[in-house]
């Protein structure tokens, strides 16, 4: 915590995350309006102080579909890079600490998986499944492990090799034992990092795939689809741009700070 305080970037991103997510859980008695309640009187109304953040093309407030859509767009952050983690840890895991021809298939499929573009990857498989926030969830899971195997792998590697390991090893201990007794926590540092930065980036990426209307679909919203709603507008009604385009800024910046900043306060350099 004291090396959280002092960079104050850091910190200042937490702050922002935890008003955020707390708003997003509590979205009911934070909103000003039902979200999906229209009024064609109050089209396309500026900020004022019956709707803060103005109105859309239907009337409907915009300070409440935003509340609302932080959690969209927040639930796919935290459960794609869940799965991310779950897929890459696993197959990390096994290829740093058996080696041999385990190694060079999970690593090899691996490399294979890394030739393609992550976004192409996910714009395939939504071409073949029915576009909704499970789906990006699922989609986006399942094509973000990569980068985080070879992570797990490289630290495995270091870690199956120390004293305990070996220890462990000549007093038969299993593997599953090992893996979750001594391997996991040991790797545990780097895997927290990579997730605070991979949430945001997912939520980047789930809110361009909404963007160009293959992410999350009516009645539900994220900030990717109010701001695609909002571009046909943009000339004539700037807030309904510029609200979730801040949003979805601040919210990744402050993911990324706070990624950076763990990832400086858990180094065993800096705490030796």
């Amino acid at each position: 915590m004291k090396k959280l305080l002092k960079n104050k970037a850091a910190f200042a991103g937490l702050i922002f995350l935890t008003i955020i997510i707390l708003a997003a859980v509590f979205a009911p008695l934070v909103a000003t309006y039902n979200p999906a309640s229209q009024d064609l009187t109050q089209r396309l109304s500026a900020p004022s102080s019956a709707h803060i953040l103005g109105t859309d093309d239907l009337g409907r407030d915009m300070f409440s579909r935003i509340i609302y859509g932080a959690r969209v767009s927040i639930s796919v952050g935290f459960f794609a890079v869940l799965l991310t983690v779950i897929i890459g840890s696993i197959i990390g895991m096994l290829s740093g600490y058996f080696g041999g021809v385990i190694d060079s298939v999970l690593m090899r499929f691996t490399d294979i998986m890394l030739c393609f573009p992550t976004f192409f990857l996910i714009l395939l498989a939504i071409a073949f499944l029915e576009p909704g926030i499970y789906t990006v969830m699922i989609v986006i899971g399942i094509t973000s492990w990569t980068g985080l195997a070879r992570i797990v792998r490289a630290e495995v590697l270091s870690v199956r090799e120390r004293e305990f390991i070996w220890a462990s090893k000549m007093l038969a201990v299993g593997n599953l034992r090992i893996f979750f007794r001594h391997i996991l926590p040991n790797v545990l540092s780097p895997i927290i990092v990579y997730s605070a930065i991979g949430i945001g980036s997912a939520i980047l990426t789930e809110s361009a795939l909404s963007f160009l209307g293959l992410g999350v679909q009516p009645p539900a919203s994220s900030w990717g689809q109010i701001l695609m709603q909002g571009k046909d507008y943009i000339y004539v009604a700037w807030w309904l741009s510029l609200f979730p385009g801040l949003m979805i800024l601040f919210t990744v910046l402050s993911f990324n700070l706070l990624g950076e900043s763990l990832r400086d306060i858990l180094d065993p350099k800096d705490n030796a």
